[in-house]
């Protein structure tokens, strides 16, 4: 996500500054009622990047005007992925603040304050600061005009700078290779998370050099990531991918450890069963939903065990398990405002997930929850592909409601693929909610896009926090 939400957003939408209950939303969904912040979020939208391309060279040169505050960071693991790299950074900051220690976190995009984005040892940043930051980054930058993403890592690179912790723990925003915080040059760990098709537009455009077939593209962009003498974290992918990340890990001389030979994990007995050269773990399921997190959980233990930088014990890898949270992924909606609307004893889930690999760990996850039929309410981006979460949760579904995305280019109900299965409109969630017949099972699943998982959490009354 993240860097998108700046060039793919502006190309869909002329006018990317819309009013919306007293609030400016840019069109990230970047928004504040601070009114210094949104001064300087209305800055930052008149802003346009410098070319429509990814790269290194805006960031490099705010960072070098600003004193190169990424430089002096704590110790950093980075993170890369398609899904699941958002829930492996939840893994680490629940293991390092398990120890007592603190961390920073930068991650993209948010799901209901901009401030989400930036965590300051520990705590969301406050609203001052972050107007302060915010201004220091574009009084200096505007000849250069960075992007909406690369403004805001500056600005959470200097806080991070400023601010001690014992740790820093950076979301790729899109890609890696090209992406703006690829500027870290010297992290304690690197890792990649599952990987699959999304953001074709920009990851998958052609350029020499590069391999052909789109997964192997995929994979290579990720692997950017990938410094020298720094470990680097892998889970399991087709044979192609995982060459082409291990020959340019061999190429910088990065520290490959790939899972299923330098670490494992499984499954078994209600346990996660972890693995590696120092020896194995028997931990509790994590508390994040589905069986992925599982996944996303072992590569945390394994970015952490495998660099000796920030000691974390046996003791708070567990503790981790339960610990972690991260919103709008397969979240469970408490009474508020929205549950309201529908019978009380109907269960409400709300997922961010945008593409067929979201699409697949939802499948699975009803598929073991033993849910019964799912009444879908959905809402996705244009630019998103209309079938990626229907199709493989077509057997489960017994309704389909198509609302759209507030302030963004939205799918139509006609864009999406036939369900098998009752197929409607609706102006809003709340006139969505509205119009369910529920049958016996009383699940509802509200998905499709990270912005629409902000706003059902807003009006519930979940803020993150």
């Amino acid at each position: 996500m993240g860097q998108c939400n700046a060039l793919a957003s502006l190309a869909t939408h002329p006018n990317p500054s819309l009013e919306r209950e007293g609030l400016f939303v840019m069109a990230d969904g970047a928004r504040s009622d601070h009114p210094a912040v949104q001064k300087q979020l209305d800055r930052l939208e008149m802003l346009s990047p410098g070319r429509d391309i990814l790269g290194l060279e805006r960031i490099s040169e705010v960072l070098n005007r600003l004193g190169n505050p990424h430089e002096k960071l704590p110790p950093v693991f980075h993170v890369a992925g398609t899904n699941g790299k958002g829930s492996t950074c939840a893994f680490l900051r629940a293991a390092i603040e398990a120890e007592g220690l603190k961390a920073h976190v930068y991650t993209s995009p948010h799901l209901v304050r901009f401030n989400e984005r930036i965590r300051l040892a520990g705590k969301l940043i406050e609203d001052e600061y972050l107007a302060t930051l915010l201004a220091r980054v574009l009084d200096i930058s505007e000849d250069i005009n960075p992007s909406f993403f690369e403004a805001t890592t500056a600005a959470a690179f200097l806080a991070f700078a400023e601010t001690p912790a014992d740790a820093c723990i950076l979301e790729v925003g899109l890609g890696g290779r090209l992406d703006a915080t690829n500027v870290i040059s010297h992290p304690v760990a690197t890792g990649i998370a599952a990987l699959g098709i999304d953001h074709e537009g920009f990851l998958l455009s052609p350029e020499e050099g590069t391999p052909d077939d789109p997964m192997t593209r995929i994979a290579w962009e990720k692997a950017g990531i990938a410094k020298k003498n720094a470990p680097l974290l892998t889970q399991k992918y087709a044979a192609d991918m995982l060459h082409v990340i291990a020959d340019h890990a061999a190429d910088i001389g990065a520290q490959h450890f790939p899972r299923g030979e330098e670490w494992d994990a499984a499954i078994y007995e209600g346990q996660l069963h972890y693995k590696d050269g120092s020896g194995r773990l028997n931990l509790p399921l994590p508390a994040l939903v589905g069986a992925h997190q599982a996944d996303n959980a072992a590569l945390a233990i394994a970015m952490l065990r495998h660099q000796d930088r920030v000691k974390i014990s046996d003791a708070a890898l567990k503790a981790a398990m339960g610990w972690a949270q991260w919103p709008g992924r397969m979240h469970f909606l408490i009474a508020g405002p929205i549950t309201h609307l529908l019978p009380s004893d109907a269960e409400v889930w709300v997922d961010g997930g945008h593409n067929v690999s979201a699409g697949l760990a939802l499948a699975k996850y009803f598929a073991d929850y033993e849910a019964g039929a799912i009444d879908l309410v959905i809402g996705m981006l244009a630019n998103k592909d209309a079938s990626a979460i229907i199709t493989p949760l077509h057997e489960k579904l017994a309704s389909v409601t198509v609302i759209p995305v507030p302030d963004h280019e939205s799918h139509a109900l006609a864009d999406y693929p036939d369900a098998s299965a009752p197929m409607a409109e609706a102006d809003d969630i709340k006139a969505a909610l509205q119009s369910l017949s529920l049958g016996a099972g009383k699940t509802v699943l509200i998905a499709g896009s990270l912005y629409l998982a902000g706003d059902v959490l807003k009006e519930n009354e979940q803020v993150p926090d």
